[in-house]
């Protein structure tokens, strides 16, 4: 079911914040150069703190005092980058939006071009796709490229190579995600599942404007899981690959033995039960760990907790959230002006 978007705007760009407050100025500068040549001041800028550790949260602040068109939405905790994302998607009231990274590494300066190839060719989605990755270690470029072909490999649905969340949606198309209520969730993968009619646009992608990464290895993993677990059942099937083949190895090895047997050749030593033994041991584990994901995957969604909560909206509409539970105390941008002011 869709939400009535009651207080509507033409633009909507929505960029989730965890640790950026070296960035935000420069964001807000560049986002808003770029949303008033497109849409005049029919337009919000939508920026998600994701229990950030920094000041981003009084940045936040700071600029949805100063800019009518900044709604600054508080999580009350650190959710994850692709919560929070959903968060700002749930909460945006634009008839088009853009998706953007709060670092500057997707160039907001593509939106008109963006917009262009949206209407030229009749597309509810326009996803970015990288030719150039600037900044960007080759160990990092290398498993981007082998997680995108390993995961075109094992799922059924077509997701685009090389994309980010950088992407322009129509707001059908975003309602239609936002009917999709999973906790684990890729969503470039969700975004790609939906449908429509879905147009590659091709960019250079920049360094990161300040700070560090705040993808390390271990949430990039965590991510890939996500990612093959929510759109593939591929290494479910695995466990019955693995058993057909352990059936066949077990029967050469039977044959074998009553071969030893009956000519008088008895096998002699343990190295060969320990292989046969370790072998078996670790593709049992192995399958137990991948049903283990898709079980933990079960018992998270049926708790159906809300994907995520709001503590505090600076700005725009108080409109209730699809997908999350919104605690805010309706904070306006003069109060937060006032908040800005007693913390200095």
């Amino acid at each position: 079911m869709t939400g009535q978007i009651t207080n509507s705007v033409k633009l909507s760009i929505v960029a989730p914040c965890y640790n950026e407050e070296k960035c935000l100025d420069t964001l807000h500068a560049r986002v808003s150069a770029v949303a008033q040549a497109v849409a005049g001041d029919d337009h919000e800028i939508v920026l998600i703190n994701d229990g950030s550790k920094d000041a981003t949260w009084a940045a936040l602040q700071r600029l949805a005092a100063a800019d009518p068109h900044v709604t600054a939405i508080n999580l009350s905790r650190n959710h994850g980058h692709q919560l929070a994302l959903t968060a700002g998607l749930d909460l945006a009231r634009g008839e088009h939006i853009l998706v953007i990274d709060a670092d500057l590494q997707d160039p907001p300066e593509l939106l008109p071009d963006m917009l262009a190839t949206m209407t030229r060719e009749d597309a509810d989605v326009v996803y970015a796709v990288r030719r150039v990755r600037a900044g960007e270690s080759v160990a990092k470029r290398a498993t981007a490229a082998l997680f995108y072909r390993l995961l075109a490999a094992l799922t059924d649905t077509s997701i685009p190579l090389d994309t980010g969340d950088f992407r322009l949606m129509t707001r059908r198309a975003l309602d239609t995600f936002l009917a999709l209520p999973e906790q684990a969730r890729f969503i470039r993968g969700m975004v790609a599942w939906i449908g429509f009619r879905q147009v590659p646009f091709a960019y250079d992608r920049d360094a990161r404007l300040a700070g560090e990464t705040n993808y390390p290895f271990a949430k990039m993993l965590r991510l890939a899981l996500d990612a093959i677990t929510g759109f593939s059942t591929a290494p479910l099937r695995f466990a019955s690959h693995a058993a057909v083949f352990l059936t066949a190895m077990s029967l050469l090895l039977m044959a074998y033995i009553g071969f030893g047997f009956l000519t008088g050749r008895a096998v002699q030593g343990w190295t060969s039960t320990m292989l046969v033994v370790v072998g078996l041991g670790a593709v049992q584990m192995f399958v137990l760990g991948l049903i283990g994901e898709y079980l933990g995957r079960l018992y998270v969604e049926v708790k159906r907790r809300p994907l995520y909560i709001v503590s505090d909206v600076i700005g725009g509409s108080r409109e209730g959230s699809r997908l999350g539970h919104r605690a805010d105390s309706a904070v306006t941008p003069a109060k937060a002006g006032a908040a800005v002011d007693s913390v200095r």
